[in-house]
């Protein structure tokens, strides 16, 4: 045993704290830094297995990563001086080393939610510690409620621990009813410099990062290994991608590069966390997964592009994806931490100083974001489908469950009432998502339990982008690179795992090529994301999402497609294919039986009727699987009430301009509207909103567009008039359509201007006195005298004060131009005249 470097571990001192505080509460929340022991000495102090006389217990530690899982178990191996598999042991998804004597085993959380699930008892366990709470990863927070029901329940022995590395540790603690147990640090000083990226640095959306942020980034990492002149320098990126291209910027440093990620190659992960050897710096790129779960040695400086990335799922559309965010203020802090865990550290920061109160201060938990359908399956399965009862920090977003339940009932793992299926119990115990669960069990019938688990386990975890697009050939080229290549071994633990959890064995039928039971499996596992080929390239999913394949894919061209991985990217009309595979009509259409529907369809459309109007009233029976219409034929049979509701539905849309309207009936409108206007009650309202509001009133029978473009909107009108008050006798003297004036004419009124406007000559006014008035003699018409070449001349409401004042200056602009018409000195006695011929404006005798 190591005993110099278990003494190293600050977190001894607040041993006896922590088992004070579990004999007197039975939990306990362990807040300390990183790096201090929480991770490695606590357990193995809890399981008795530093010969301090403790009593001999059986300890079970989460951790969220595979990686941590690992790392964790060969720490805590290597500081007993013993193989991992003894005392301390590991269980991960598709390998396990543990024995009859391991005392301290470390597993994934979503280890620990299977284990559960088949034990709730959790048998023969005494403590379980699960560690790195902060990170909120949805499988821990299930985990956690899981135990304190079962704690609460059936064991009141168990003894849990939440481990947290950041300072609020306060909700953990009401949550489990315990104190917080705080332990010190070793950190040293970190001197923390920010180094902005150059301007013009776009923000990063979905998963795509500016390449200037990146060569940023590599010029950052450049420069502490120039200004802190020993140890190795660790840079954190948002994923795998950015990683391979900070590399390749960094080609040519004097310092070996490593990339660190959760699909690295386990000889790269034990370099990483071995440590330095014979002097070489080293520069390590990695995720976040080198922020707490992983204590990498050697590392005095630190370079961070400030970015993580985090799950967001549409749950309307069904469609998941990666985003690029900025890393919370907590995550940022830890981050730095990293550069003081052996001696003071300098860390980088790649955004502004001013940047810092604008960052998130934690990230965001996963429940409030990811696809809750295996969340929601585990809940069902441990008799809680609603997760009503269950100790969550956050409760699930009722919209996320209401999707995820949609879901489960559809592969059929709950019933309508909501309850777990015994199907669903199956397939919560395969360990994988369960849309991959209800491809697995179907397509093994299908295509055979090898080829099924072949597809499976590569949907579960995304194959690498070289692989390509086409899942056919991705598989082909994972069964290729089972032995050498570390996504190709992963793959074929999964395979192994899965065919054993199948049980019986089932034959591939003759005939089936890779190419057709690829596509079946993907189907089954993605029903709504069947699609039918639309433009070239470009696919409409039985969900109702458009997606698109890359110009150089060699699925382009098949007239259907089953998607297995799909994301829409900040701003895109469309999703972007990741991953697909070819299938025919006939997979299509088994695959996705479920949204397969026939409905009589009676509406208005539109995108039917006379080309360039648009809009008609159809009525087909139409075919669809889902979105995807397969076939429309027309209705013979159509209710012609079901007719008339579409074509009133059409008007409602389309407006009032579907009607036939006369000039007649448009000059009826305008003076029913400036009587309503002036008058009110009973006149109607004629605008817009109030016909089509009332259009199942005055609308007869219509059955299409051609029966609307036949109503006479002239009759409807008329229709409307109050004759049962009688006032609609008194249209003509309200709002007369004509004014008979001095010479005779009857002049139409213009009643589209607020104001209703009489335009007529000048000289057939000579005599009138007063304006004429309308409307009970409310309104005086707006006079428009006019020339003799019929244009404005002037404008008034007041005849006598124009003859008295204004006719004087017309008439002296314009009877020089206009000899022929007549142009008395007093208007208000001349003659009226429609005519030019001699004598019209002579004066009129004086009366009396």
């Amino acid at each position: 045993m190591r005993h110099d470097q278990l003494l190293q571990l600050p977190i001894g001192e607040a041993l006896p704290r922590l088992r004070d505080t579990l004999d007197r509460h039975g939990s306990a929340v362990v807040h300390a830094p990183p790096g201090t022991g929480k991770t490695t000495l606590l357990p193995l102090a809890l399981a008795g297995l530093l010969a301090d006389g403790a009593p001999a217990r059986r300890v079970l530690v989460a951790e969220p990563r595979r990686l941590a899982a690992r790392s964790a178990a060969r720490r805590m191996a290597w500081l007993l001086g013993e193989d991992v598999g003894g005392s301390v042991g590991f269980t991960v998804r598709g390998e396990r080393r543990a024995g009859p004597d391991t005392r301290v085993e470390v597993v994934t959380t979503g280890v620990l939610l299977q284990r559960l699930q088949r034990d709730q008892e959790l048998s023969g366990v005494d403590v379980a510690l699960l560690d790195e709470c902060h990170e909120r990863h949805l499988d821990a927070d299930t985990a956690l409620a899981f135990l304190l029901d079962v704690r609460d329940t059936l064991r009141p022995d168990l003894r849990l621990i939440a481990a947290s590395a950041t300072q609020d540790s306060q909700a953990w603690a009401r949550l489990l009813s315990a104190p917080v147990v705080r332990g010190r640090g070793t950190s040293h000083p970190v001197r923390v410099l920010h180094a902005p990226p150059p301007p013009g640095v776009r923000p990063p959306h979905g998963t795509w990062v500016d390449p200037a942020l990146l060569r940023h980034v590599a010029a950052t990492v450049r420069r502490a290994l120039a200004e802190v002149p020993e140890g190795d320098v660790l840079c954190f990126l948002p994923g795998v991608g950015e990683i391979g291209r900070v590399a390749a910027l960094l080609d040519g440093v004097d310092a070996r590069v490593l990339q660190l990620h959760g699909r690295a190659p386990a000889p790269v992960q034990d370099e990483v966390l071995r440590g330095a050897v014979d002097g070489v710096r080293r520069v390590i790129l990695s995720t976040s997964v080198a922020e707490s779960s992983l204590t990498v040695p050697g590392v005095r400086a630190v370079v961070d592009a400030g970015l993580a990335r985090e799950a967001r799922t549409d749950h309307a559309r069904g469609l998941g994806s990666l985003t690029t965010v900025r890393v919370s203020r907590a995550g940022a802090e830890q981050r730095r931490g990293r550069a003081g865990r052996e001696a003071p550290g300098v860390a980088y920061a790649c955004w502004a100083e001013a940047e810092e109160t604008g960052r998130p201060r934690e990230p965001a938990p996963e429940i409030s974001v990811a696809d809750l359908t295996a969340f929601a399956l585990q809940t069902a399965c441990w008799g809680d489908p609603d997760a009503a009862g269950l100790a969550l920090l956050d409760a699930p977003p009722a919209g996320a469950m209401a999707a995820a339940h949609e879901t489960l009932r559809a592969v059929g793992a709950l019933d309508e009432g909501g309850r777990v299926t015994s199907r669903g119990q199956r397939m919560a115990r395969l360990g994988v998502h369960p849309r991959l669960a209800r491809a697995l069990l179907d397509g093994a019938a299908l295509v055979g339990s090898e080829l099924a688990s072949e597809t499976v386990a590569l949907l579960s975890e995304e194959p690498p982008r070289a692989y390509g697009d086409d899942a056919a050939e991705a598989l082909r080229r994972a069964r290729a690179g089972r032995r050498t290549d570390p996504y190709g071994t992963r793959w074929a633990a999964e395979v192994r795992r899965l065919r054993s959890l199948l049980g019986r064995e089932t034959r591939r039928p003759a005939g089936m090529t890779d190419e057709r039971g690829v596509g079946a499996v993907v189907a089954l596992a993605q029903p709504e994301r069947v699609g039918r080929a639309q433009e070239p390239g470009t696919y409409l999913m039985t969900g109702g999402t458009r997606a698109g394949l890359a110009a150089e894919s060699a699925l382009r061209g098949t007239p259907w497609l089953a998607v297995a991985v799909a994301d829409r990217p900040a701003g895109a009309a469309t999703a972007r294919v990741r991953l697909a595979a070819a299938i025919d009509e006939e997979t299509a259409l088994a695959a996705a039986d479920a949204l397969r529907t026939v409905r009589r369809e009676v509406r208005w459309d539109p995108d039917a009727g006379p080309r360039g109007e648009g809009g008609d009233v159809v009525a087909r029976e139409v075919e669809s699987l889902g979105a995807v219409r397969l076939s429309a034929r027309p209705l013979t049979d159509a209710p012609p009430a079901r007719l008339r509701e579409a074509a009133l539905d059409g008007l409602r849309r389309q407006g009032l301009g579907l009607l036939h309207w006369s000039e007649a009936a448009r000059s009826l409108r305008r003076r029913l509207a400036f009587l309503h206007r002036e008058l009110g009650e009973p006149w109607p309202d004629v605008s817009d909103e109030a016909l089509l509001e009332r259009a199942g009133d005055w609308l007869g029978r219509v059955l299409s567009r051609a029966d609307l473009a036949r109503v006479d909107a002239g009759n409807v009108l008329s229709g409307m008039l109050p004759w049962a008050s009688g006032q609609a006798a008194r249209l003509d003297e309200l709002a007369p359509e004509r004014i008979e004036v001095p010479s005779g004419s009857r002049i139409r009124v213009d009643y589209e201007p607020e104001q209703p406007v009489l335009a007529v000559k000048l000289q057939e006014m000579f005599g009138a006195r007063e304006t004429p008035r309308i409307a009970d003699g409310r309104v005086p018409l707006l006079i428009h005298l006019l020339s003799p070449a019929g244009r404005p001349a002037a404008v008034t409401a007041d005849l006598a004060s124009f003859w008295a004042d204004g006719y004087r200056g017309v008439r002296a602009e314009l009877r020089g131009r206009y000899p022929k018409h007549p142009w008395p000195q007093d208007p208000a006695t001349a003659e009226p005249t429609r005519h030019t011929k001699a004598g019209a404006g002579r004066q009129r005798p004086r009366q009396g």
